[in-house]
């Protein structure tokens, strides 16, 4: 009958409800950044509970590499929508972004009431050697997976040594380095050696992206959202473009923006809640905070039914393949660049080689590592031979 909304079945409302609890529980304890946060995702839902096969997970972070926007959110969202839907889409982001964005709305008061951020060196100080043990058993568990052979395996090298030397950025590594496996795959029968080809990886230059200033705060966040690839660094750039360059903050505001969505748990994406609040108060914290976000929803609800189509095509899945294969890389390349912040001193050493076994060896919830090297760092400061 029109007008009557559809009756949900126990298992459909089940489902919905199952995706809520883990993705606030997300939401609320998910530190560390996206590589981080996709790594929470495949303890939950491949190795915990077997929604989704590593190569299924996989294919979903080679997709959202593909579409601009925030990848740790997206990945939610996609979970959410082979989960159970439409329905699920919405609600797995949803209850990973509200959280989140609740506790930096909460932040920006403390910082507009009292001046300063919020004191976290301590807590990160416990917290960043165990997002890198995270992020190193995400990688382990995904080599298997994402190196299929040679070809594989040398495009991925490729992107590490690219993008740990600085020539390349995200975007031309991860099409890059799906043309080139797609190219090396598909004339391999006539080349031959298609390994060989790697030296054409140079030959993807970064392309720059000029944005036209907007009027309105959530046409300006909407745009950086459908446009802004890459890892939450990135967005530093655009957010000084928009925001510094033109005198609405200062450059100090911005950096403290930029260290709250660092600090804070969920999507770093929600320094847009932060900058909407110290602009516009209240109103000004959501209409960021939906603008930025809802390109993803947008985006994923498009290109997800494709994905299985795209897998099962011999032809194109090589696509698929090299941007795997560079995501893995770039994912290596950042835990590389974040350790040497993170691991200073034999105690946060000793913290990552830690977590790192407790996660491999015995399978402990990455939830539960996070709270325990906090609570670590929180007691450091009663140690004084630590610093």
């Amino acid at each position: 009958m029109i007008g009557v909304p559809e009756r949900l079945s126990d298992g459909v409302r089940g489902e919905l409800w199952e995706l809520a609890r883990l993705f606030t529980r997300l939401g609320v304890t998910a530190f560390g950044g996206p590589a981080a946060h996709i790594a929470m995702m495949r303890d939950e839902v491949v190795v915990r509970r077997g929604w989704l096969s590593d190569q299924e997970f996989l294919d979903l972070v080679g997709a959202t590499n593909l579409i601009p926007g925030p990848s740790s959110t997206q990945m939610g969202i996609h979970i959410g929508r082979v989960r159970a839907g439409c329905r699920g889409l919405l609600v797995a982001g949803t209850c990973f972004i509200v959280p989140a964005a609740l506790i930096t709305l909460l932040c920006a008061w403390a910082y507009v009431l009292y001046g300063a951020t919020p004191a976290g060196e301590s807590l990160l100080y416990g917290i960043s050697p165990v997002i890198i043990a995270i992020v190193a058993g995400a990688l382990w568990g995904l080599l298997g997976t994402a190196v299929k052979g040679p070809l594989t395996a040398g495009a991925g090298l490729a992107a590490l040594l690219l993008y740990v030397s600085g020539m390349l950025g995200e975007i031309p590594l991860l099409f890059g380095a799906a043309l080139f496996v797609f190219l090396a795959s598909n004339l391999r029968s006539r080349w031959g050696g298609a390994a060989s080809l790697a030296p054409l990886w140079l030959l993807f230059l970064p392309a720059s992206v000029t944005l036209p200033a907007l009027g309105s705060l959530f046409f300006t966040f909407l745009k950086i959202g459908s446009v802004l690839f890459g890892s939450g660094y990135v967005l530093l750039a655009f957010l000084r473009s928009e925001f510094a360059a033109t005198g609405l903050l200062t450059e100090q505001q911005l950096l403290d923006a930029v260290a709250i969505g660092q600090f804070t748990p969920g999507p770093v994406f929600t320094t847009a809640t932060f900058i909407g609040y110290l602009l516009h108060g209240v109103p000004g914290a959501l209409v960021a905070t939906v603008g930025i976000f809802l390109p993803a929803f947008v985006l994923v609800a498009l290109t997800g039914p494709f994905i299985p189509r795209l897998r099962s095509s011999p032809t194109l899945a090589s696509l698929l393949d090299g941007v795997n294969a560079a995501a893995l890389a770039l994912m290596a390349g950042v835990t590389l660049q974040l350790g040497q912040a993170a691991i200073v001193d034999p105690l946060t050493a000793a913290l990552a080689v830690l977590a790192l076994v407790l996660l491999l060896r015995f399978r402990v919830n990455s939830v539960w590592l996070v709270l325990g090297g906090g609570a670590v760092g929180l007691l450091s400061i009663y140690l004084p031979w630590v610093g």
